[in-house]
């Protein structure tokens, strides 16, 4: 591997998803060996505990991963899982996560640790995407970062000199879910009202546009409702091509986007806040429409100092942010071992 500039340690990365399970090996210089041909098929069940298949799957995207790389097993120091909540970060364990579906009380740290016969840490996705940032991308050269990934949900992660705020019961950094509406506030699909994720992601964006269609706004948008095609892509070309309801719709979005962000600056008062998942192809204008939010609602201060950026790394953010917070336990056990 060295004629292609990669160098030790080498370290793989899982990234545990609900419908897939994607990996990569990642070298010294944070930067991802060549991939696997595709990702490995998430299996899930309503009906029994699975893990013995879930189990055989995270073997089948890591060996995929060693193969694509060209390395042996032996070249690997050790293994990083990122998976969504709920989970005990320090037992190892995932709880009760509602994306996978018989995955609960999974002990996947020790099995996979077990199974691949390498010393495996366990984070949660959403952080292990925002270290990658941290370290990797867009948020090299910083010390502290705040990252917001937009899909489906809304995920989080927070990084301070370093280190992963993960929270003293695993559940830090849940940044979809900081309350941003009180009174006749929106339902999130937690449960919850008034989240974050409830008013800006890519699914409660498709629901608003519903919504105002419903009510009998007109749109260009009405057509591809009526198709059940309305996505959040397409509600931001429209926007583009000067929709009123879709310009809206996206000027209200990098609004409550800006709300959580302002919430987050005041805690932590990051260096910068990154924007991570498919949200971020609405371009620059979507960005730059969140960070006028911010400069008119933030102190002055953090607000004038606070970067605001898309993330660099692309759907490979989880399976680096998992290898690189393995690497970054494995070095602190080194260094405490002597």
């Amino acid at each position: 591997m060295s004629d292609q500039g990669y160098r030790p340690p080498f370290y793989l990365g899982i990234d545990l998803g609900g419908t897939s399970i994607k990996s990569g090996v990642v070298d010294g210089d944070w930067r991802p060996l060549p991939k696997p041909a595709a990702s490995v098929d998430t299996p899930t069940s309503r009906v029994k505990s699975i893990h013995d298949e879930a189990l055989d799957a995270l073997q089948r995207a890591a060996d995929h991963a060693i193969e694509a790389s060209g390395l042996a097993w032996s070249d690997i120091e050790a293994v990083g899982v990122g998976s969504p909540g709920t989970m005990d970060i320090p037992a190892g364990l995932l709880l009760e996560p509602p994306n996978l579906p018989g995955w609960e009380h999974f002990p996947i740290r020790e099995v996979v640790a077990d199974r691949l016969n390498k010393p495996t840490t366990l984070q949660n996705d959403a952080n292990a995407a925002a270290y990658a940032e941290y370290r990797a991308g867009v948020g090299r050269g910083t010390r502290s970062l705040v990252m917001f990934t937009l899909g489906t949900g809304i995920g989080g992660g927070i990084i301070e000199d370093g280190r992963i705020i993960s929270g003293r019961h695993s559940h830090g950094a849940e940044c979809g879910h900081i309350i941003i509406q009180m009174e006749d506030a929106r339902r999130c699909p937690c449960g919850g009202l008034g989240h974050l994720e409830a008013y800006a992601s890519a699914t409660a964006l498709v629901k608003r546009a519903h919504e105002a269609l419903d009510r009998g706004e007109e749109s260009a948008l009405r057509a591809r409702a009526a198709e059940r095609h309305l996505t959040a892509r397409i509600i931001d070309e429209a926007a583009e091509a000067g929709d009123a309801l879709a310009t809206r719709l996206m000027r209200e979005t990098a609004h409550y986007l800006a709300v959580g962000a302002v919430t987050l600056i005041h805690t932590i008062d990051p260096d910068i806040v990154v924007f991570g998942g498919g949200m971020t192809a609405a371009g620059p204008s979507f960005l730059d429409a969140i960070r006028a939010g911010i400069r008119a609602m933030a102190f002055p201060v953090p607000a004038a100092r606070v970067r605001v950026e898309y993330a660099e790394l692309g759907p490979d953010a989880g399976f680096i942010g998992a290898a690189g917070c393995a690497r970054q336990e494995r070095e602190a056990t080194i260094t405490v071992g002597g």
